[in-house]
């Protein structure tokens, strides 16, 4: 420890000489005993008990007025510092001038050639290999171009991607920005009423011809959806169809693009491999396209031979891998049969879990077995599996029948509702209700069901033919339809079930109409499919997804205990009004 330096003539420094002088006195005195006495002084004990106390209380006494003696009580001061002082140094350093040099050029087409032909020239040294090779054939020399390499060329595409990304978002800046903070002010003034905002059109070359037959959210990458397309004309299958995947980052053209022979009646993508998509098509065939893998054509599909269905795929979803870890998934077909399909070393095995029927009261006593089978046959139109019960599913028929089946009970179905008059559009589970489904039907009605009883909570007329529908993910009590002529439709059914808290025409019913729909599963977007081969992506308003708020007007997350209560609200509201009427 260093003390700071004084001047010689200031109090401080006189009273801090003053103490250093008693110190040296007090040294040379003590110095001046011998080592014997010390030892004697040690070693003999004290006689008397008081002698020895009153001997310390001296001695504190002299301290005492010793230390008052050299100390003022207004003029001392000691200060000090425990930071070593590093001596200071010299450090001289050189650095070699930075060279400068001056160049010009001419740059233009043949120059940029022959630059890249060096390059290319240097890589093929590098390399050992050749692109060019000659063949010589009875006398005549021939040179052949042999195949770029794929790596050069994903290179490209990947740079060719990139660049298209950066032109399309700074085209679309504005709506690229904004799509997901946006908030429509106009919700604060109009009550209950929505409105949906337009957000991009989604197209591709050759489409205009087919139907949007399938939509479908990649549950990973949530930017990124798959789209069918095909055509319902039995005559005009010869067109084929396509297999689309598009992205929120580029709505000019599709991520990846697969033409099928055959029009694709539906798809799924996988929740957690989200690069395998799968494919349902017209002629009663299945395939499966995996994204990583640079082809035109899927790594895996059916044929006669492995086994198919005998008539269109309707709809298909993905199931939990089996016991050894393989991939599957399951498909529903007009032909009545329920299919497990299991990926196995890049092959589809083919496995009929159940094929659907129904008495016939008109069948039973003929003895007829091919009367009995003919008119029991179930022609299905949607599949729907519980999220909480894997062996419990729905089947929507042709015949406008709902049927609840379990994989354990094959063969008959465990409940049938008679839905509606015509065919059974869709029908979907609610994602936070276990017990609360939605169908819809060409006949014009959408109805809220409850399994546990076999008619409907409610009956929503919208007066045009449905074709489909869905429960909001963001808010229990919502769902959305899409009609023929070219409207969709939000309910609220907390609010009302006769009044839509929003009803906007997407396209014109001349030009076309609307086919599918879907949510996506986190951001606030809906995209719905029409016949003409355009994807319409929108905005849902503050009030299509209601949520609580917390003080500051923030909105909080979804809590799934309170969107159940919602609903069960609901249903004891109406359940109880079917009782009290006459």
């Amino acid at each position: 420890m260093e003390n700071n330096p004084l001047h010689q003539d200031s109090d401080d420094a006189q009273s801090l000489m003053a103490n250093e002088d008693i110190k040296e006195e007090t040294t040379v005195q003590a110095g001046g005993e011998s080592e014997e006495d010390r030892a004697k002084a040690l070693v003999s004990p004290v006689k008397d008990r008081t002698d020895a106390e009153k001997n310390l209380e001296e001695n504190r006494s002299h301290s005492t007025l010793s230390e008052a003696d050299t100390k003022e009580q207004f003029v001392f001061n000691e200060k000090g510092t425990q930071i070593l002082i590093n001596p200071t140094r010299s450090i001289n350093t050189q650095t070699d001038a930075t060279l400068h040099c001056s160049f010009s050029s001419n740059v233009n087409q043949w120059v940029i050639y022959d630059a890249y032909k060096e390059e290319l020239k240097k890589r093929q040294e590098q390399e050992g290999g050749h692109l060019l090779k000659e063949i010589t054939d009875t006398g005549r020399k021939k040179t052949l171009l042999m195949e770029t390499k794929i790596d050069e060329l994903s290179k490209i595409r990947e740079s060719c991607k990139l660049m298209e990304r950066a032109v399309v978002q700074n085209s679309l800046c504005d709506i690229a920005i904004d799509f997901k903070f946006y908030e429509d002010p106009s919700d604060e003034f109009i009550g209950h009423e929505g409105t949906l905002m337009p957000l991009w059109n989604f197209r591709y070359k050759g489409t205009k011809h087919l139907t949007v037959s399938a939509l479908c959210w990649n549950r990973q990458y949530l930017d990124m959806f798959a789209v069918g397309m095909g055509t319902e004309d039995y005559f005009d299958q010869q067109c084929g169809g396509m297999v689309l995947v598009f992205s929120l980052k580029n709505p000019t053209y599709p991520e990846y693009a697969y033409k099928t022979a055959s029009g694709v009646r539906c798809v799924d993508i996988h929740p957690h491999k989200s690069y395998l998509v799968a494919a349902g098509f017209y002629d009663g065939n299945v395939a499966v396209y995996n994204l990583k893998v640079e082809k035109l054509k899927p790594v895996c599909a059916s044929s006669p031979e492995t086994g198919k269905h005998m008539d269109p795929v309707i709809q298909l979803c993905w199931q939990k891998d089996d016991i050894n870890n393989n991939h599957n998934f399951y498909s529903v077909s007009l032909d009545g049969q329920i299919v497990s399909w299991t990926l196995v070393k890049n092959e589809l095995v083919f496995a009929v879990k159940t094929k659907l029927s129904l008495q016939n009261p008109f069948t039973e006593g003929t003895g007829n077995e091919i009367l009995k089978e003919v008119f029991s046959k179930v022609s299905c139109t949607s599949i729907d599996f519980h999220k909480d019960i894997p062996n419990l599913f729905l089947v929507g028929t042709l015949e406008g029948m709902i049927l609840k089946c379990s994989m354990t009970y094959t063969g008959h179905p465990m409940e049938v509702y008679d839905a509606h008059l015509l065919s059974v559009g869709t029908v979907k589970w609610n994602p936070f209700h276990p017990k609360v489904f939605i169908s819809c039907s060409c006949d014009m009605t959408v109805k809220i069901w409850d399994h546990t009883v076999t008619n409907p909570i409610s009956n929503i007329d919208l007066k045009e033919p449905v074709e489909d529908v869905a429960f909001s993910p963001h808010t229990s009590t919502v769902f959305a339809a899409v009609t023929r002529r070219g409207t969709v439709y939000f309910y609220d059914v907390s609010i009302s079930i006769y009044e839509a808290i929003c009803q906007q025409e997407v396209v014109n019913k001349r030009k076309g109409q609307l086919t599918k729909l879907e949510f996506n599963p986190i951001h606030l977007i809906i995209i719905v499919g029409d016949g003409k081969g355009c994807i319409h992506s929108f905005k849902l308003s503050p009030n299509l997804r209601k949520r609580p708020k917390n003080k500051k007007g923030q909105e909080l997350p979804i809590d799934p205990q309170e969107e159940v209560g919602k609903l069960e609200k609901f249903l004891i509201s109406r359940l109880n009004a079917r009782q009290s009427a006459p």
